[in-house]
């Protein structure tokens, strides 16, 4: 890691970085299974299964059929019925006595047609044909014009338009034009019950029987027995012959019902499974090979029934297998495997006794090394604490409880290593290699490891085994010890030790006594504490450190002081790990500050506590966080989260554990296991998954699964109520809970609604408005390759019988003539009624004049007060402005303060109270003249007919203060009374409207002043 530190970015990374961009760029244009040919990690890199079970909604927990309709969605045969399964939602078919239900819960087998509809074979059932255009089964007859038996054991294309059956009393074919069973003879020599069938691409037809393999060639009649060699190959052959497989090389591949498997290349030369042809010594017999799958260009998998799957590289030396682990909830739920099936995302599913297993083939990006039964080749316990990588290659891994694991690549083991002496069970956290070789452990104290022999010798150093060891790092015979107690330097010639720590009065000692990493940067130490980092420029520095530390103020100081890691890559970039990000080191000539740049949460890093930090050969650094780990673009310091999609599992890091395998590989402990990036890993390219609507009820009622709208179709919904519930999935399968959904009704919905995460993805509307929209569904996924995909469906409302055109018109009439002839009825029934009051009139002529004189009374006064009620004073008001000069007349509007609280407190008849003694109040202070009215609810109002400003605010100051001294007593109850007015005295021009606004914005100053106060109008 010797790196020269000054100019490092400014003249060595431009010409390094474009030469590390084309060598990766070269890398990734090789095919992936090329890259991971040689791959020093692949013996240890077990497949990860999710798991799906009778928790999950599997009707029962041995399921036995896989198939992947032309929507995508995958169909799980079972014990107890058949499912659809979309990446989140499981839909049950159980058996029924219905003639268009599943006609035996048990099913065996599947296959998808070319037009959409599933074929599934029965133990006892039959067979019987799913329609999702209408949800129902379509039983095929047994016996004449049908099945040869009950019990079908497997379905087959034909390679035209045909389906072949094989039962166990026969072989049959559907022709799927007529959709007519005609049966197969098979000739001499062959057994009625046959367990498997395949017409390969030459038109060959391949018979697995009870009686071993046969073939009817292309352009004959007859099933004969395939030539082969005597030994294992014969004997497989002539076994029941349980599955049959065809890979894209055209090699068809054979697993027997005893004795293993062998396969026939392209040039019909038949070849053994090493290690899994033929009997066991003794004649004793082999799992049951129940299904074969082809996973990728180099591997093929055999499902066995007891031993689980059984990978193989044609060729190869002896086969991988992939069983159940009970220390590792990630492997095969179950040995007894029935059915495989590689779906178009490239995932491939296994079909066990216990439920489901997933495995995402392309996520290599990352994979997690965790404890096991298989010891040689898995961890001691999952709390890695140290990670180092010494000369020879070869990996160590501090853990807890004294364990130690050296990781072998060019052995493919792992070898545990334990502590003893007063060091058992002490956590290990660092080491270093000796120029001799020797490996030093830092635990509690220090520890020894023979490089050739590992032999481990305890408690090496007295003087330090109450020290628990952070970290530790040789150069030449120093080795350098970081512990809480600050630094010491241990001698390897002449054994001295020199210790060293933070001195409170000296601002150049070592920044903490607690040391959690030492670097080589350049020809300096990096002692990386918890109070920031202190430079030596010397390994024998003792103080008069250049210590860096965060500054308030300061951007481009260190971001936090408590720092975790420093690494720097191999184009000459300087990364520190702190918890407030990733701190990049600015280029920087000699004796200038050092300027950093910060990235954290802001730029996209998922939490700002950095355990550790790491650059990969191309120099983009990565890091391990509390909740995953991510990596930055060394050019444009783009952030990338990785997710399951790449094949994280371990997704929490508490340690500053990190190291640079020798092939290049990114390595991360933490307490979840070890984590093993591959930074140039590209997935295959696969076609795009669909974002599909998987499941919808239109007013209440399910949609039938054919009738599922595709992108760019429409659901129509009816005119009753008009309720919608569109259930949708991104149907790769890979990472369902790191998908992110949202989705948003064109016209109707304002913005994206997201789908909260953790619940199923589904958009629900209700009493939609009558009309055309478009419905936008939207799936995000994570890691290192996100992508949003969307996809846009027409959704249709019809209007209810009252909301079509025709209905509003001829409603539109309707009342149109209904309101003729209202009209008219109204115009006979007044002329009758004018004659009689005409004839009233004359009578009541005298009494009605003088009633109209004591209305015009009461019209102008308030009933309450006695005052001018609103109308009669505005009346005289304008008339008083139309004779004013300026400034000559002044209106003062009047508001009771608190008044709601007084009708709260003593009712609505008390309220009443107060504004009558209000009014009284208001005509006692009142000049001869002046006009007094209630203007509203508790506002009063008085109009100075002749009076100035000065005038009106000595009126107002008398009417305020005689309120303010007349308490209301009412029924035997003190009720206090204050009012706030507002005075304006009338401009030249001004209206009535604009005089009594200026009066009112008064009166609310004075309230907002404080209430009970008198204030003038601007």
């Amino acid at each position: 890691m010797a790196k020269t530190q000054d100019l490092r970015r400014a003249s060595i990374a431009p010409g390094m970085r474009w030469i590390a961009w084309l060598a990766a760029l070269l890398l990734n244009l090789l095919p992936c299974h090329v890259v991971l040919a040689n791959d020093p990690w692949a013996p240890f890199d077990t497949p990860w299964f999710e798991r799906l079970s009778v928790s999950d909604g599997l009707p029962h927990s041995i399921t036995t059929a896989l198939a992947q309709d032309q929507r995508n969605l995958v169909w799980i045969g079972t014990m107890s019925g058949l499912v659809r399964y979309d990446g989140y939602r499981m839909q049950v078919f159980t058996a029924s006595d219905s003639a268009s239900g599943l006609p035996d819960a048990y099913v065996r087998n599947l296959l998808t047609l070319p037009d959409g509809s599933l074929l599934v074979g029965t133990n006892a059932g039959g067979l019987a044909r799913f329609y999702p255009a209408t949800n129902s089964f379509r039983h095929y007859p047994v016996g004449k014009g049908g099945t040869s038996d009950r019990k079908i054991y497997a379905l087959a294309h034909d390679g035209d338009a045909g389906v072949w059956i094989a039962s166990e009393l026969g072989l049959d074919r559907l022709d799927l034009h007529t959709d007519r069973i005609t049966p197969v003879p098979t000739d001499a020599g062959t057994s009625s019950r046959n367990f498997s069938v395949l017409q390969d691409r030459a038109g060959n037809l391949w018979l697995g029987n009870n009686n071993g393999l046969f073939v009817r060639f292309a352009g004959t009649k007859n099933f004969v027995r395939p030539r082969r060699p005597h030994g294992d190959v014969d004997a497989v052959l002539n076994d029941g012959i349980w599955t049959l497989h065809e890979d894209r090389e055209g090699r068809l591949w054979v697993g027997s019902t005893r004795s293993g498997a062998v396969y026939r290349d392209a040039d019909g030369h038949w070849q053994t499974v090493d290690g899994f042809s033929g009997y066991l010594p003794g004649q004793e017999r082999r799992p049951t090979v129940r299904d074969i799958l082809e996973v990728s260009s180099d591997t093929v998998w055999l499902g066995t029934d007891g031993d689980g799957v059984m990978s193989y590289t044609p060729g190869g030396h002896g086969v991988r297998p992939l069983a159940h682990d009970a220390a590792m909830p990630s492997s095969l739920p179950g040995d007894s495997v029935r059915a495989l099936l590689q779906d178009q995302s490239g995932n491939v599913w296994v079909a066990t006794d216990l439920g489901v297993a997933r495995h995402t083939l392309n996520a290599r990006t990352a994979f997690a090394l965790l404890p096991s039964t298989q010891e040689n080749r898995t961890l001691a316990n999952t709390n890695v604490r140290g990670i180092f990588v010494d000369t020879r290659g070869r990996i160590w891994l501090g853990m807890s409880a004294g364990s130690i694991d050296m990781i072998d690549l060019d052995r493919a083991v792992i070898r545990h290593l334990q502590l003893g002496g007063n060091q058992t069970r002490r956590d290990v956290q660092a080491f270093a290699e000796a120029p001799d070789g020797t490996i030093w452990v830092g635990t509690q104290g220090l520890a020894r490891i023979s490089p050739d022999t590992l032999t481990l010798e305890n408690s090496v150093l007295p003087a330090l085994d109450d020290k628990p060891v952070l970290h530790l790092l040789t150069e030449g015979q120093q080795l350098l010890i970081g512990t809480y107690d600050g630094v010491y330097r241990y001698d390897l010639r002449t054994h001295a030790l020199v210790h060293f720590e933070h001195d409170a009065n000296d601002a150049r000692s070592l920044g903490s006594n607690t040391v959690r990493r030492i670097a080589q940067i350049g020809n300096a130490t990096w002692y990386v504490t918890s109070h920031g980092i202190s430079i030596a420029n010397d390994i024998l520095q003792t103080r008069g450190f250049t210590n860096l530390i965060n500054q308030s103020g300061d951007p481009q100081s260190l971001p936090n002081n408590l720092v975790s890691s420093v690494t720097d890559d191999p184009q000459g970039g300087l990364w520190v790990g702190t918890y407030g990000g990733v701190a990049m080191l600015e280029p920087r000539n000699a004796g200038e500050p050092y300027r950093f740049r910060t990235i954290g949460v802001a730029q996209g890093l998922s939490s700002q506590n950095v355990n550790a930090v790491q650059s990969d050969d191309q120099g983009n650094p990565w890091v391990s966080l509390p909740n995953g780990i991510s990596m930055i673009d060394g050019n444009t310091h783009v952030v990338r989260n990785l997710s399951g999609r790449d094949g994280l599992r371990i997704s929490s890091y508490v340690y500053a554990a990190s190291a640079r395998a020798p092939g290049g590989e990114l390595l991360f402990g933490g307490l979840g296991g070890l984590t093993v990036i591959r930074p140039s890993w590209r997935p295959t390219d696969t076609p795009d998954p669909p974002l599909a609507i998987t499941y919808a009820t239109l007013n209440g009622l399910p949609l039938a699964f054919g009738k599922l709208p595709r992108p760019g179709e429409t659901l129509r919904l009816g005119p009753h109520n008009r309720s919608l519930r569109v259930d949708f999935s991104l149907l790769d399968f890979q990472a369902p809970t790191e998908t992110y959904y949202s989705y948003r009704m064109d016209d109707f919905d304002e913005n994206w609604i997201e789908v909260p995460r953790g619940s199923l993805p589904s958009a629900l509307y209700t009493n939609l408005p009558h009309g055309n929209y478009q419905l936008h569904l939207r799936a995000q996924t994570m890691g290192m390759q996100p992508r949003v995909f969307e996809t846009v469906v027409g959704v249709t409302a019809e209007p209810r019988w009252y909301e079509t055109v025709s209905a509003m018109i001829g409603g539109g009439v309707l009342l149109l003539a209904l309101l003729i002839g209202v009209i008219q009825l109204r115009t006979l029934y007044l002329h009758r009624k004018a004659r009689e009051l005409q004839q009233q009139i004359d009578v009541h002529t005298r009494d009605l004049v003088s009633a109209n004189r004591r209305l015009d009374e009461l019209a102008s006064t308030d009933g309450l007060t006695g005052l001018y009620n609103r109308r009669r004073f505005l009346e005289l008001a304008e008339g008083v402005r139309q004779l004013a000069d300026d400034g000559g007349a002044c209106i003062a509007l009047l508001d009771l303060d608190g008044f709601k609280q007084i009708n709260d407190a003593y009712g609505h008849l008390a309220g009443d109270e107060v504004i009558r003694v209000c009014g009284q109040v208001m005509q006692a202070q009142s000049r001869e003249g002046d006009l007094v009215g209630r203007y509203g609810g508790e506002e009063m109002v008085v109009c100075l007919t002749d009076g100035n400003l000065e005038q009106g605010l000595a009126m107002a100051e008398r009417i305020r203060l005689a309120l303010a001294a007349s308490p209301i007593v009412y029924e035997g109850q003190r009720i206090a009374i204050t009012a706030s007015i507002g005075v304006a005295a009338w401009r030249t021009g001004e209206t009535l409207s604009q005089w009594l606004s200026r009066a009112d914005a008064a009166l609310y100053e004075a309230k907002h002043a404080g209430r009970n106060r008198s204030v003038a109008a601007k």
